[in-house]
This record gives structure tokens, sequence and C-alpha cells, in this order.
């Protein structure tokens, strides 16, 4: 762990996000405030365990933002920023801090997006004012943003994302976001940047439609970052089932050294929530009528 890097909430930590907390010189830099749990999986919706989870990291998002003097906003899907129309289990932009509209935001580029994230977007940048900067390809102080890469592989329909560089001084630490490790251009970018440290969103195991040819490539690109940065974080959809932990170990042992997830890395014990939620529901039997009435504020989560 580096105490300069907090990782807030992915799923290793039981919920769905890459959130993380940088401090670097004077500058404290949060990376995508979000937090989502899999509305539905398994044709089930968030174990009240799961939920109770989501509001610890909410809770440590709003008070990280009443502490930060940035945030980046690596794209806007809804586990990774405050959401105007958000679910009982997502952050809500009425949640946050009064401190929000103050902090200097450093946002991916509106390009290509569909109108759903385009509203998303819009709703950030009229709340933040001239405090929102589109980010792609700038520079400020120890944060260097990246070009629009593509949420996946090449072409994908989930659009592109932003990655974040920054210099803590002693290291360099890269906030992939949700790369997937599927595009071979994308990893030699972050090779090139020269990191030391690097979280990014594994392979999306769990996706029965992912084809071989890009499980292939999810393992190569692994394996060679792997061998190219000090420190390598795969989290996120790499750990949305139980492939997850057997394809890291796999990789580790194949790499040579550890290949962490968030909770390894910051020395946390795993909580595969989401992977494990059937299980949950026939171990901790949930009421038929209980998120109706969490929804509504009449129950409490779990935990």
């Amino acid at each position: 762990m580096n105490k300069s890097i907090e990782i807030i909430g992915t799923e290793s930590l039981g919920v769905r996000g890459l959130s993380c907390f940088v401090k670097a010189g004077k500058r404290r830099i949060l990376i995508d405030p979000g937090v989502a749990l899999g509305y539905i999986r398994h044709g089930l919706l968030p174990h009240p365990l799961q939920v109770g989870e989501g509001e610890r990291v909410r809770h440590r998002i709003i008070e990280a933002l009443e502490s930060a003097t940035d945030v980046v906003f690596s794209h806007f899907h809804g586990d990774h920023i405050p959401l105007q129309k958000a679910n009982p289990y997502q952050l809500a932009i009425r949640q946050l801090p009064k401190n929000f509209k103050n902090l200097c935001c450093w946002s991916k580029s509106f390009d290509s997006l569909n109108e759903k994230m385009k509203q998303r977007a819009q709703d950030l940048r009229a709340l933040l004012g001239p405090n929102f900067h589109l980010a792609e390809g700038l520079s400020d102080g120890p944060m260097t943003f990246s070009k629009d890469m593509p949420h996946g592989a090449q072409g994908s329909k989930l659009g592109t994302v932003m990655m974040t560089r920054i210099n803590l001084g002693d290291k360099v630490f890269v906030h992939t976001s949700d790369i997937q490790l599927l595009d071979s251009a994308t990893i030699d970018f972050i090779i090139a940047w020269q990191a030391d440290i690097v979280l990014a969103g594994g392979p999306p195991l769990y996706i029965e439609s992912l084809s071989k040819k890009l499980r292939t490539a999810a393992w190569e690109n692994g394996l060679r970052l792997a061998h190219n940065v000090e420190t390598l974080i795969l989290d996120h959809h790499l750990m949305r089932n139980q492939q997850g932990p057997g394809w890291l170990e796999n990789l580790s042992a194949k790499a040579g050294k550890q290949i962490y997830c968030a909770a390894d890395f910051m020395g946390k014990k795993r909580l595969l929530l989401e992977a494990g939620r059937t299980k949950l529901y026939e171990t901790i039997p949930v009421p038929t009528n209980w998120h109706e009435l969490y929804a509504k504020g009449l129950t409490n989560a779990i935990g």
C-alpha cells in the first residue's frame, strides 16, 4: 500500500466503481466519485449486506470530497460519477457536500456520448460552472490526462474513457479507468507514461459473450503490463464473479510477482459481494418488500 493512494470503492471492496483518492503535494485528487451495486444480478437486487457496504463507500466519497482540491471524471457511467437521477444504491448529486461546486474538475470530453451520458455530463457541468474543465490531453500540476481511450476493445459500444497520470514525487500513479485490458495500444500508452503504480479495470469475465480472442488479449496485455510496471492493481469488472480471483492468481504466477486487487493493495479483506450475491440470499434471507422499504427510507441496510 502507498500512503498517497486510497482506493475507496471497487468490486473487491464490496461495490461497483473505481473511486480513488490521491494526495500529491498540496493537491487532493478524487478520481471517479461514484458508486453502484449492480442493480440486477442473477435475477436479484443488491443484498442488504451489499447495500450497507454501498452506504459506507458513499460516506467515504463524500468525506474525501470535503477535503479534496480536484475531482476527475474518467467517463459518465453511473458507477463513476454522482447522478441527478440516482437509484437508491448510487451517489446522488443532492448528497454531495457544499464545497463540491468549488472543486477544480477535470473531465473526459463530451465527444461521442449518447444522449443519456451527455445529459449526465451536462448536469455536472451545470453544477460546477467555470470550474468544469474538459481535460483530455491536458496537464495541470502533478496531473496529466490522456486522450480518449477505448472502454474495453477498440470500437466498444461503451464508448471511451480518460486516464489520469499523477506524479507523486517518488512514484508515478496511473488510474486507467475501465480499459479492461482489451486494447494493446492502450497498454502501449500506459507503458510509455512510465507508470510505477497502475490501477485498472480488468476484463469482464462474467460476460459470457466475451470472445476467446478478447479473453486471450486481456491475459497477454495484463502480463505485459505486469512486466512493465512496479505495482499492478486489477479490479472492477474482473471481480464481478468468482472467476476473477483465480484469474488474478494465475496471472501473478505467470508474471512471477503479485498482481493485486484493490482490497489486497489496501490491506483489507476481499468483499466480493456481487459475485456472491446468490449465496448471500441463501445464507441471509431477505424479506420480499425490503428493497421497497429501503428506497422509502423505512428500513436499514446490514453492516
